[in-house]
């Protein structure tokens, strides 16, 4: 009975991988299959029969195509990936292709060449270095599905590590205070005899980070990048991740799946509140009472990834934002709007929360969200909030 059971639990996950895979498929040949249509594709085809060919062809068609551009290809990968009319069911044996960096290569060899021209000379590793380096200062907002699809895959391998602090513990060290203790120790194993002195240091540990992601609607254009962020600090240490917009939801168990696209699908299912409203406030406070004050938010570094519009009362940011800066040791405020020429904290809500935010970034480029990474790790030249942004 155990061994059936087992059987039974790992079939789902198996189809949920076949499917996967074909959704990656279907990014690699342009189609914009963001988490919300994955997410979707998913529950169709649970809905329907996950085995039978014809009803996984009409829920992806009806779930992951955007528009009329998008069937062609949806029809050639489709059969591409499963196979010609009459063949087998898609498998849970089947392996899942793993995400392949062609997008490159297919743009390097669209370019126009000069009659005569031969193969270029140099590499195609400095064409793909030059093309993620163009794409680390690309607006998120503004990108393409195949430049999507790189940024993915270079968000993966992102890592995010909080401030080192001194904790109490100590551990053997050649430098540092004596260890009686372990001197002690060393005399009577000698029988008193003259010993080297033992020392010992205070453990340094990374700070907690707790990451506050807006994923309302003013802020759909980044919030698979900003989540997809999270989702590798989550893998990389001590990191907890909440979404907020009309509710808030904890969302790190779901982020901490190996996988990036079954850990995107996992938060859409668990996140009610996509593309709502706005209350900062009132959620800051939900978090402060239930998680922060408890011990999450004290001498963590704190990140909120927002635009700072509010819906409800500003004042009530500004207290809690004010209560949150007391505990934290940091809090840092990424805005991707900050980037856009002329910008000023004018919106009523990030006015209020800027007086109580230690370092105030963009959030709206790859680029940005290294300088993100570094402000929490604590590197030298992340920039304080200015006093003309305070005002």
């Amino acid at each position: 009975m155990g061994a059936q059971a087992a059987g039974a639990a790992a079939a789902p996950l198996g189809a949920d991988a076949v499917l996967l895979g074909f959704v990656r498929a279907l990014r690699a040949a342009g189609l914009d299959a963001g988490s919300e249509r994955l997410h979707a594709f998913l529950r169709a085809v649970d809905a329907l029969r996950p085995g039978v060919r014809s009803d996984v062809y009409w829920a992806g068609r009806a779930t992951l195509c955007g528009g009329h551009d998008d069937l062609e290809r949806y029809e050639r990968v489709f059969a591409a990936y499963f196979g010609a009319q009459g063949g087998p069911a898609p498998s849970a044996a089947r392996t899942v292709p793993p995400p392949r960096p062609r997008v490159v290569a297919r743009e390097a060899a669209a370019a126009p060449r000069a009659p005569g021209e031969g193969e270029p000379s140099g590499p195609p590793a400095v064409t793909l270095a030059s093309s993620a380096e163009v794409l680390r200062h690309r607006d998120v907002a503004g990108l393409d599905a195949a430049e999507r699809a790189q940024l993915r895959r270079l968000l993966a391998e992102f890592a995010l590590v909080g401030q080192t602090r001194r904790s109490a513990r100590r551990r053997p060290a050649r430098r540092g205070d004596v260890d009686p203790r372990r001197t002690v120790r060393e005399l009577l194993r000698r029988g008193g005899e003259p010993a080297r002195l033992r020392r010992h240091a205070r453990v340094e540990r990374p700070r907690r980070v707790v990451l506050l992601v807006d994923v309302s609607g003013s802020m759909t254009p980044y919030a698979d990048a900003l989540l997809r962020f999270a989702h590798a600090a989550v893998r990389g240490g001590r990191t907890e991740v909440f979404t907020i917009g009309t509710r808030l939801t904890r969302t790190t168990r779901e982020l901490a799946h190996r996988d990036p696209d079954l850990a995107m699908a996992a938060v859409a299912a668990a996140v009610p509140d996509w593309r709502g409203g706005t209350r900062l406030g009132e959620l800051l406070r939900e978090f402060l009472n239930r998680w922060g004050q408890r011990g999450m938010a004290r001498g963590a570094v704190v990140v909120l990834l927002s635009d700072g519009w509010e819906r409800g009362d500003p004042e009530l940011l500004g207290a809690q934002m004010r209560r949150l800066h007391a505990l934290a040791h940091q809090v840092i405020w990424a805005n991707p709007r900050k980037a856009r020429p002329g910008y000023a904290p004018l919106a009523a809500g990030m006015a209020a929360a800027l007086p109580s935010v230690d370092v105030f970034v963009e959030g709206h480029s790859l680029a940005a969200l290294e300088r993100l990474a570094a402000a929490v790790r604590g590197a030298a030249g992340a920039a304080p909030v200015r006093g003309a942004e305070r005002a």
